[in-house]
């Protein structure tokens, strides 16, 4: 994905007052061996881009007045009320070294797992994202959580994961728990006297 910037000069709050009156965003690049640079970016591009999920878990060339570089997305501040980018932060990457990231979760086929078909249980998402280690090129867009095998009272543990080659969970020795598969109280007292019911006839 690729991101435009240009060089910003002038630095503190007026300026970049006066960067955001204008329509752009201010930011910066560090990390690697070059110095922090900063940066002026569209804000409205930028406010859209921040919209696609790709754009958070991505590798993204950010091209500086013609130079580009490989960097991720690190942190960003919106405007409380308004449609507005404050300032973004993005970090340089090294093909080589290995990278922190978040990345998010997209869980599949819940309609045909037992836990929905049978019971009509409810499936919670306990995490929504990963904390992954990995080399640049082997950072993964998202991570596909398969929910076709849970049932009522089950759980999705991070153990049970198919992580793509290279992609390393950040857990700290947790086998964190990825989602779970409950039944309604209501529901379980409905079931519970139909079996009575049944008993009796």
């Amino acid at each position: 994905m690729k991101v435009v910037a240009f060089k910003r000069e002038l630095q503190g709050s007026g300026a970049s007052r006066r960067l955001r009156n204008s329509g752009q965003t201010p930011g910066i690049i560090y990390g690697g061996s070059a110095t922090p640079e900063m940066i002026a970016l569209d804000g409205n591009a930028l406010f859209h881009a921040l919209k696609k999920e790709a754009f958070h878990s991505s590798i993204l060339d950010l091209e500086v007045d013609g130079q580009a570089q490989q960097v991720v997305l690190r942190d960003f501040q919106m405007h409380a009320f308004k449609q507005m980018v404050l300032h973004v932060d993005f970090q340089r990457v090294d093909a080589n070294q290995k990278l922190h990231k978040k990345v998010a979760l997209h869980f599949v086929n819940a309609e045909i797992s037992p836990a929905v078909k049978l019971h009509a249980a409810t499936i919670s998402h306990v995490l929504n994202e990963l904390d992954v280690s990995c080399l640049p090129g082997q950072l993964p867009e998202f991570i596909e959580v398969d929910l076709s095998k849970i049932d009522a009272g089950q759980s999705i543990h991070l153990s049970q994961l198919n992580l793509p080659a290279g992609v390393t969970a950040v857990t700290h020795g947790q086998d964190l728990t990825i989602a779970t598969a409950s039944v309604p109280a209501g529901q379980v007292a409905a079931e519970a006297a139909a079996d009575e019911e049944a008993k009796k006839k």
